[in-house]
């Protein structure tokens, strides 16, 4: 056992490093605390700079989506998917098969009520053969679209979405059109980049009322693939986009005697022009030609022409 004098001897230099040690505590507890405030910082700043972009029912659809942005070409023969506020468009399309000839026009207006789209269209066909001439106003049709779902990718190369829809035909008791028809859709429309987007629409047509058409139902869908060339990409006088487009459009029956598988496919392209005041026009023509024996029936070729106003 030490002594009382070697225990006086050594408590200078127990005081000396409990002086020294007690700084260097106090900056091992200040670098912690600092540590520890730069990352309750970093946290923060993530989530603010990554704020919540979901809304709507469940949080489904996102704001970040393309969908409804002008972004996704309107289709020539395939149903429009995409979400439009105010919109009036003008369609015209001849088409021939042997001796036969097919004209058909048509007026549409669209309006848009938050995520819903509401559309009314009004066409015109007329349909001659050798048999002689069929012609009237089509069923006045009705509908309405909507988003279900959304995906953004992280880092916005491409985002998709998800709806469904539903379009009533009227008829107007015209020699071509007798019977109501309901057709409930589901579509998508997929942006890749800042060039390419795929709209892919499928319904379910069931016609109902008198006749032997009475209960027919039919499979119809439809593919529009399209590229967007910006202005400066390709720098057309008053022309904001220019937009090639391929479509492809079939309607299969799926009872009756006559089960059949129509397709036609149709080459063209959009061109968004400059606006006039607050409207801005969209210009449309394509090619449209059969895929398959039993389109070849109603058309060999045919012109599509479509005037687009947004406002």
């Amino acid at each position: 056992m030490p002594s009382s004098r070697g225990l006086a001897s050594l408590a200078p230099l127990m005081n000396l490093r409990t002086r020294h040690a007690a700084p260097l505590f106090a900056a091992f507890l200040s670098l912690i605390a600092a540590q520890t405030l730069r990352a309750g910082e970093a946290i923060t700043s993530t989530t603010t700079s990554a704020p919540d972009t979901r809304y709507g029912l469940f949080g489904l659809l996102d704001h970040r989506s393309s969908y409804g942005q002008n972004i996704f070409p309107e289709p020539f023969r395939v149903d429009d998917s995409d979400q439009e506020d105010n919109e009036f468009r003008l369609d015209w399309y001849h088409a021939k098969a042997g001796a036969s000839r097919t004209d058909f026009g048509k007026i549409e207006f669209e309006k848009g009520f938050g995520p819903v789209t509401f559309e009314i269209e009004a066409p015109y066909e007329r349909d001659a053969s050798p048999d002689g001439v069929v012609q009237g106003v089509a069923n006045i049709d009705l509908g309405l679209r909507m988003p279900v779902f959304e995906y953004v990718e992280p880092h916005g190369f491409f985002d998709t979405t998800f709806g469904v829809a539903m379009e009533v035909g009227i008829p107007t008791g015209s020699e071509i059109s007798k019977n109501p028809e309901w057709v409930p859709k589901i579509f998508n429309d997929l942006r890749i980049g800042s060039h390419v987007t795929l709209q892919t629409v499928v319904g379910y047509s069931i016609l109902t009322g008198p006749g032997e058409d009475s209960g027919l139902h039919t499979l119809e869908y439809g593919f529009v693939f399209g590229y967007t060339l910006q202005h400066k990409e390709l720098p057309i006088p008053g022309v904001l986009q220019f937009i090639p487009m391929f479509e492809v459009s079939g309607e299969r029956t799926l009872n009756h005697v006559d089960q059949t598988n129509g397709v036609t496919a149709s080459v063209g392209f959009r061109a968004n022009i400059k606006s006039i005041g607050p409207i801005q026009p969209r210009i449309g023509v394509a090619y449209v030609f059969p895929m398959n024996g039993v389109a070849r029936d109603d058309v060999h070729h045919g012109i599509y022409t479509s005037f687009v106003f947004e406002f």
